[in-house]
């Protein structure tokens, strides 16, 4: 399945819930969910039960739109996150943030993952001194993300590098606003992270 390239606030409204899709129109207070809290279309209002496996794939939906992942990519994390030691849901959370484009989100880079990972994919980041042009790659704890020299003037970064006086940065990242780079420290508890997921569906959804 391709990436969802559409209107990304009808996603959140079909799901229920603010996945951070569009980052200043949130915290402006903007955003469509919040408007219209029922999912789009002539029939959005109406109650309708969803099985267990409906909540699974909404579960399931929710990451992938929210981490800005394909099903390939969400299946191979899966994998990963149960071959590994440890709760699989926690690890599969673990994995999804430890990806380049959502650390450089984190940062305050970008407003948003999509335009984090447009950032990454045109080659602007730099990981441990480094050109990463790949979206994906996994960082381990102490890797070093910088936004290259050229692009350090853009006005969309300095932009949400504005609003993280708003936001404030997680704990498990260190930053450097004035040059542009930042630390991943160490991968966040899964306790650290508000995230509207129940990522133990997703598990289940998988595990069948």
């Amino acid at each position: 399945m391709a990436r969802y390239r559409g209107p990304v606030e009808k996603i959140e409204r079909r799901l229920g819930v603010s996945l951070n899709l569009k980052g200043e129109r949130r915290l402006a207070g903007k955003s469509a969910i919040e408007k219209r809290p029922y999912a789009p279309g002539q029939h959005g209002q109406r109650r309708t039960k969803i099985s267990e496996y409906g909540l699974q794939l909404r579960e399931k939906q929710k990451a992938r739109y929210m981490y800005g992942v394909s099903e390939k990519q969400c299946v191979r994390t899966y994998k990963e996150a149960s071959r590994r030691a440890g709760n699989t849901g926690e690890n599969f959370i673990a994995l999804l943030e430890s990806r380049l484009d959502n650390v450089v989100y984190r940062m305050g880079f970008a407003t948003t993952r999509r335009l984090a990972r447009q950032i990454v994919n045109h080659g602007h980041i730099l990981l441990n001194g480094e050109p990463a042009n790949v979206p994906s790659i996994l960082l381990k704890a102490g890797a070093k993300v910088a936004v290259k020299e050229r692009l350090k003037t853009n006005p969309q970064i300095q932009r949400a590098i504005e609003l993280t006086n708003q936001t404030g940065l997680p704990p498990w990242i260190d930053v450097d606003r004035e040059k542009l780079e930042g630390i991943f420290s160490r991968v966040p508890d899964r306790a650290e992270l508000n995230l509207p997921i129940e990522e133990r569906l997703i598990i289940e959804l998988y595990s069948k």
